[in-house]
């Protein structure tokens, strides 16, 4: 599937509540599932079992995915 935005872009968010409004950098792509992750923009946190990179687990923030239609590619 084609997509209007490619890793790198900087696109605002156009829909979707509280993150409506806000820039980022396009972290990935998934376009088979349409989504996207934007730096900073949708944080949500997930509790982390604990491994080799990260003995210590417990709960992080990470970027979650935005629908691709809700975003526009800016610039």
């Amino acid at each position: 599937m084609k997509t209007h935005v490619k890793k790198g872009d900087e696109v605002e968010i156009i829909a979707g509540g509280k993150h409506k409004g806000k820039r980022g950098i396009v972290l990935s792509v998934n376009a088979a599932k349409g989504t996207v992750i934007v730096e900073g923009a949708r944080k949500v946190k997930k509790a982390m079992r604990p491994t080799e990179q990260n003995p210590e687990g417990g709960i992080q923030e990470i970027d979650a995915p935005i629908h691709i239609s809700n975003v526009k590619k800016v610039g």
